[in-house]
C-alpha cells in the first residue's frame, strides 16, 4: 500500500462474490470474512450469470481497533463523487459515473456484523442505487404470496405500527421505514435489508409483546424500540416481492377507516418527493421506476385507532384486489 493511500486501492481484498442488492448485481470484495457474511445476510446471492451494475471493495486496517459507539455517518456529494464517513479510520468513496465504490474500514467496525447491516449497507445502497435503477421510498411493506402491499407516508405516520400489524395478521415482513424499488426485465420488484423494526415508544399500548421491552434512544431522538421480527416478534422475514397496492397515509386521532382511490398521477407526484438530487441519468430511471409503481392500484388512507382493527379492513380489501 502506497503512502497516503487512505482508501488501499492497492491492498489485496481476496475474498469476492456476487450479490443482489435490491434488483442489482452487486460484485463485492473485501478482506475480512465477517464483513463478508454481512453481505450474506443482507442481500441475496445471484441466481443466474448477469452482468455487474456495480462493484464494491471494501478493505479492513487489521491494525485500527478502535471501539464502539460510533459515530453518525456523515455523507457528503460533490458531482459524481460521494463521501461518507463511520469513524476517523472508516469511509467509503463512489463514483456514480464508473459505479465503483472503494473504502478502508477500522476493524472494530469491520467485524460489527450488526452495524452493516442497520448502518453501513443502507448507506452504501442510499448512495449508489439511483444511479444502478433502485429508487429508495420512505415507506414499509409487507406481503402476502410474493405480492407486496406498501404503506408510504412522512414520519408519524403510522407507517412502522401498522405493518407490524399486519404482519400479525399473516402477512409477511418485508421492509420498515425504507423500502427499495427496481424494475427489471419488466417486473417491478420492492426489497427490505435485514433491518431491525423500530417503533416508537407509545406502540406499547397496541402490543402486549412490547410490554416488557425496555425503550431505547432511536437515532431520531425519540424513546422506542428496536426489534428482531423473526427472532423478536415471531414474524414472516420476506426479502422481495412485487408490489400490488400503493396506501398513502394520513393518520388521524380520532378512530377511522377512508379508503379512497388516487390517481397514478397523483401518486407519482407524492412519490417524486421523497427523491433525492441525482445526476440526470439516474434522476430518469428513477421517475420510470416511480411511474411503474404509480400504475399499480394506489389508495389514500385516512384513518385512526388501533392498528389491528384498520389492518384487518386493509387486509380485506387487499385480498379483493385478487
Amino acid at each position: 500500500m502506497s503512502a497516503g493511500d487512505f482508501l488501499c486501492q492497492d491492498a489485496a481484498t481476496p475474498l469476492c462474490e456476487l450479490y443482489n442488492a435490491a434488483g442489482a448485481v452487486c460484485s463485492f470484495s473485501t478482506n475480512c470474512a465477517p464483513l463478508l457474511e454481512a453481505a450474506r445476510e443482507s442481500f441475496l446471492p445471484v441466481e443466474a450469470p448477469a452482468p455487474v451494475d456495480f462493484s464494491v471493495r471494501f478493505w479492513m486496517d487489521h491494525t485500527n481497533l478502535a471501539p464502539p459507539p460510533w459515530p453518525k455517518p456523515y455523507v457528503r456529494g460533490l458531482n459524481h463523487l460521494v463521501f461518507a464517513g463511520f469513524d476517523s479510520g472508516s469511509s467509503m468513496l463512489a463514483d456514480l459515473r464508473t459505479l465503483r465504490v472503494i473504502g478502508r474500514f477500522s476493524a472494530g467496525i469491520a467485524n460489527d456484523r450488526a452495524y452493516w447491516k442497520t448502518v453501513v449497507f443502507p448507506v452504501l445502497l442510499t448512495i449508489a442505487g439511483a444511479s444502478v435503477g433502485i429508487v429508495e421510498l420512505h415507506g414499509s411493506c409487507v406481503a402476502r404470496q410474493q405480492n407486496g402491499l406498501l404503506l408510504v407516508g412522512p414520519g408519524r405516520s403510522g407507517k412502522s405500527t401498522l405493518a407490524l400489524a399486519l404482519a400479525q395478521a399473516g402477512f409477511g415482513f418485508l421492509s420498515d421505514d425504507r423500502t427499495f424499488c427496481s424494475c427489471r426485465n419488466g417486473k417491478l420488484s420492492a426489497w427490505g435489508l435485514a433491518t431491525p423494526l423500530k417503533l416508537r415508544s407509545d406502540a406499547r399500548k397496541y402490543f402486549t409483546e412490547l410490554q416488557s421491552e425496555r425503550a431505547m434512544d432511536l437515532p431520531n431522538g425519540e424513546k422506542g424500540f428496536r426489534l428482531e421480527p423473526e427472532f423478536g416478534l415471531g414474524l414472516e422475514r420476506v426479502r422481495h416481492c412485487e408490489p400490488r397496492l400503493v396506501v398513502f397515509l394520513e393518520r388521524s386521532e380520532d378512530p377511522r377507516f377512508c379508503l379512497t382511490n388516487m390517481s397514478s398521477q397523483d401518486a407519482a407526484a407524492r412519490l417524486e418527493e421523497d427523491m433525492m438530487a441525482e445526476l440526470p441519468d439516474a434522476a430518469a430511471v428513477q421517475l420510470e421506476v416511480i411511474g411503474k409503481l404509480a400504475e399499480r392500484p394506489c389508495r389514500l388512507l385516512q384513518y385512526g385507532g388501533r392498528p389491528q382493527d384498520v389492518a384487518q379492513q386493509l387486509a380485506r380489501h387487499f385480498e379483493q384486489l385478487g
